[in-house]
């Protein structure tokens, strides 16, 4: 089992690693413009929290980004399936779903890291005052999972990149805007503040901020992150079963 969760996450890494010096400039490119766009646009003129917009919005790009990143293995995994063919390569070998899926998933969490990490840095820089403390690791990690996980069962559901792109515009590019990044779920109106809490990135938002500005989390965030990382986990293995026929 080990071995086979091994070989498709370091298959994955060996891939990430020819991309790397492409990877960066992409990571931080978007960051980078929010920085400056919406950073020094608001930055000192609109506290939020109690805090600068540049503190809230750092831990918001975090979020994001993992979420943007993790998700983006779907793309990898389709390249496999419908150009190289590696997918029924591994349907061969002694590789279990769940093997599979979690080498998948650990390596759609290592590019999430790494595109918190350029932010992180991109943060020292703008000297943004966070803090990024072990809570904040987990909360991290947890946000990296949840999109990693639905991105494995997802790709295999889709038939083409025409797809992929299509999810990517009605799900994720929706919820990266309206979930607690950019600005307080709480100044929009009830009805659909209620809709946004069922979001998983609106939690996320909200234990990372809250790790990166020193309080208390929500245990309520946590239990959710983790019931609908575990059930997208168990979807994806269900879906790779299926693409398998």
């Amino acid at each position: 089992m080990i071995h086979a969760i091994s070989a498709i996450y370091i298959r994955e890494m060996l891939i990430l690693k020819k991309r790397i010096t492409r990877q960066i400039p992409s990571w931080s490119i978007s960051p980078l413009l929010y920085l400056i766009a919406f950073g020094y646009a608001a930055g000192h003129a609109a506290p939020v929290e109690g805090h600068t917009y540049m503190q809230f919005l750092i831990p918001g790009l975090i979020a994001m980004s993992s979420m943007t990143q993790a998700f983006a293995i779907a793309s990898d995994i389709n390249i496999a399936r419908f150009y190289w063919h590696i997918f029924e390569e591994f349907q061969a070998a002694p590789i279990s779903d769940f093997a599979y899926v979690t080498g998948e998933v650990l390596a759609g969490m290592t590019r999430a890291f790494c595109s918190v990490l350029v932010i992180m840095v991109l943060g020292g820089l703008f000297r943004v005052d966070v803090h990024y403390n072990m809570v904040f690791l987990v909360a991290v990690l947890l946000n990296s999972f949840v999109f990693a996980s639905l991105a494995v069962g997802l790709a295999m559901v889709v038939k083409s990149h025409a797809d992929q792109a299509m999810l990517n515009s009605f799900v994720i590019t929706p919820m990266a805007f309206l979930g607690g990044t950019f600005f307080p779920v709480d100044r929009l109106p009830v009805w659909a503040g209620k809709i946004l809490s069922f979001l998983p990135l609106t939690h996320a938002s909200s234990v990372i901020r809250s790790a990166c500005l020193g309080k208390e989390t929500d245990p309520l965030s946590w239990l959710v992150l983790l019931v609908i990382g575990m059930a997208f986990f168990a979807a994806a293995i269900f879906c790779v079963e299926k693409a398998k026929d």
